[in-house]
């Protein structure tokens, strides 16, 4: 006997607090790019053309960000009955190709200079920029910091990732520029290349992560082993075994069998079924719970733990 309860997908809050985060994070991109251009066509600075090419590369990511998570919203439907979460991790591969092409593009140019390097034009203008790019860089990782806590979406927290590798290459951009005010324009060069090293380091985390959503990788340990816990501490389940999680978008699939008096009458057996969902669900709002009943009696016994010889 297979038990679960159907549940509505992603809540209308949570749905709201995504589309914001994602259209938060376009509007941001495209203001700093916009910044960033003006400030590296008057300074000619490496660093500039780094924070330049990355904002860039960050609007279209978080472009297709954007659109990943309107999809992903979805309800489920005859074709995709697990939904649309998916493509959240889709998108997190497309935001990692993105940022890899930027630090690609980053390091050839700071080589480039740190072999021809040239004045900095424009120093306090250059700072500027960074300052502000700063403060809205900040309050964009604030907000989708809240997001990630209250939805726990792949999409918005590959986002918030590389927002926060943004936030270090800004720093760091805006350090090279005081520096290059007094004389030492090489380091801008060197700057440039650190931080194309740490935004390819970046963009393999977040591969990484989509690519473990993807490949239906399972809950933590610890998670899988507290839902174990939480279904034979329901008075009346014998036995748990056979538990399988995995993660699409916002929502956690369980699955799990329980082993159960076979003498038990159905009603009974599908009220167990109720209260171990339940129980799950009340620790893990995102679960979604498929719960299959088995007569102890036929539960196979499982093989000892071996042990080793002396």
């Amino acid at each position: 006997m297979q038990h679960t309860r159907e549940r509505k997908g992603v809540s209308a809050e949570h749905a709201r607090l995504m589309r914001r985060a994602t259209r938060l994070a376009l509007a941001v991109a495209l203001t700093l790019a916009a910044c960033k251009a003006l400030a590296w066509w008057l300074s000619g600075s490496v660093s500039l053309l780094a924070g330049l090419t990355d904002s860039l590369l960050d609007g279209a990511a978080s472009l297709l960000n954007l659109l990943a998570v309107h999809y992903s919203l979805r309800p489920a439907d005859d074709d995709h009955r697990y939904g649309h979460g998916k493509a959240e991790a889709l998108a997190g591969l497309g935001q990692g190709a993105f940022i890899s092409v930027s630090a690609i593009l980053v390091c050839v140019q700071g080589v480039d200079r740190m072999l021809h390097p040239q004045p900095l034009g424009a120093p306090t203008l250059g700072i500027a920029v960074m300052l502000l790019s700063l403060a809205l860089t900040v309050a964009l990782l604030m907000y989708q910091r809240h997001v990630v806590r209250e939805t726990g979406s792949t999409a918005i927290r590959a986002d918030s990732l590389h927002y926060r590798s943004d936030l270090l290459l800004n720093s760091s951009i805006l350090v090279a520029l005081v520096l290059a005010g007094y004389g030492l324009e090489r380091l801008d060069a060197v700057f440039g290349i650190a931080i194309a090293v740490y935004i390819f380091w970046s963009a393999l985390s977040i591969v990484r992560e989509a690519g473990a959503v993807l490949m239906d990788t399972e809950l933590a340990p610890e998670i899988s082993e507290h839902m174990h816990q939480l279904a034979c501490d329901v008075p009346g389940v014998v036995g748990c075994h056979d538990l399988r999680t995995r993660v699409s978008g916002t929502r956690w699939f369980v699955q799990m069998h329980l082993e159960l008096p076979g003498e038990l009458p159905l009603i009974e057996a599908h009220a167990l079924c109720d209260a171990v969902e339940t129980a799950i669900h009340s620790h893990y709002p995102r679960a979604e719970v498929l719960v299959h009943a088995d007569p102890l009696e036929v539960v196979k016994p499982r093989p000892p733990e071996p042990t080793e010889r002396p």
